[in-house]
């Protein structure tokens, strides 16, 4: 068994307090989150947390280096993902790093090869391409990458520490052998793929709370009865044709934050009697009402009390949770953005008070 933890104390070296401390989260008893164990014969990570001015800086990966050239007038909005990440920054609340690229055998655990290799390489017909909704560039193919990269990295922060971000991700349109709705590779079957082929996790739940169905997440997971996928969305909305998750929810055009919280309330318990080891929080937040592709019409209070439940349930049943960004098609774009922050605002507060 592994050892707790090892201090390193430089707080009077430093002004504004702060310290290092390299830890093992397996540890019986462990502080953090949970109790786990691991096999001697195994490595044990460690991970290093930084303290400042008495707050633990959780870091959260970005893919905003990569930005794509989009026609005038094309309706996804690019921009949103920078502008999140520097509000968060100007807070001096978190971390920052930039998403590696994910490696391809990664990615073709769960994507077709061929699909993969006519991707990379800019072979994929006009018609594969339209469908995905985005021109084919190197720069796409990078971004891409990282997304899945910004995904895996947030989930070994989840399992080192109880829950960790990623500010791009939540690709869940994409299906094994096709992308689709401004998806390409599915960042999160494939983060669960790598668990499971790891043996690092058994049981791996999917909350998907973006306004449109988990279509792609579904169809992969449909034959895998230790991956559940909760999908909770507008019925009369993107994709026309709905895949089966193992739970679908869904609501008619309108609805506003009482119907909604209530619906998730009374579905969330069916996560915790699956038992999951893991879960993976795609937290889309185009139900705002302010959002063009939407129809639905929550407000910012609203999607806060959402994100409450989520992370707050996460964390009174032990179980790690890995946030990831999905839709969000607001006008202005700002009030998406605001929203996305407004997410890992409330994943720090509710964990934070557990320090």
């Amino acid at each position: 068994m592994c050892s707790l933890f090892t201090c390193i104390d430089n707080t009077e070296a430093s002004p504004t307090q702060w310290w290092a401390r390299v830890f093992s989260p397996f540890a019986k008893n462990a502080k953090w989150w949970g109790s786990r164990a691991v096999p001697e014969d195994k490595a044990v990570p460690t991970l290093v947390v930084v303290r400042y001015s008495g707050r633990i800086l959780r870091t959260l990966f970005y893919t905003d280096q990569y930005v794509i050239t989009l026609p005038e007038g094309h309706k996804f909005p690019m921009g949103k993902y920078r502008m999140t990440r520097e509000m968060l920054e100007r807070e001096g609340v978190f971390r920052f790093e930039a998403a590696r690229l994910a490696e391809i055998a990664g990615v073709e655990r769960i994507h077709d090869p061929e699909y993969v290799r006519r991707f990379i390489n800019g072979e994929l017909p006009a018609a594969a391409m339209r469908k995905i909704g985005f021109p084919w560039s190197e720069a796409l193919v990078k971004r891409t990458l990282a997304s899945v990269g910004g995904t895996l990295a947030a989930t070994e922060e989840a399992l080192l520490h109880g829950w960790g971000g990623t500010l791009a991700g939540g690709t869940h349109h994409a299906f094994r052998a096709e992308g689709s709705g401004f998806c390409v590779f599915n960042d999160i079957a494939i983060a669960i793929a790598k668990l499971r082929a790891e043996g690092r996790v058994r049981r791996a739940a999917v909350i998907d709370l973006d306004v449109h169905q988990g279509d792609g997440t579904a169809a992969i997971f449909q034959n895998e009865p230790e991956v559940m996928t909760l999908s909770v969305h507008c019925k009369n909305n993107f994709p026309l044709r709905k895949q089966k998750s193992t739970i679908d929810v869904e609501l008619e055009a309108g609805v506003g934050d009482d119907e909604y919280l209530e619906t998730l309330a009374k579905v969330l318990p069916r996560v915790w009697e699956f038992e999951p080891e893991i879960v993976f929080y795609q937290s889309g937040v185009d139900g705002l009402k302010s959002d063009r592709l939407g129809h639905l019409k929550l407000t910012h209070e609203g999607l806060n009390e959402r994100d409450r439940m989520v992370m707050s349930a996460c964390r009174e049943q032990g179980v790690p949770v890995v946030v990831t960004l999905g839709g969000g098609y607001s006008d202005p774009v700002e009030l998406s953005a605001e929203a996305h922050a407004n997410t890992f605002r409330m994943a720090q507060e509710v964990w934070e008070a557990r320090e």
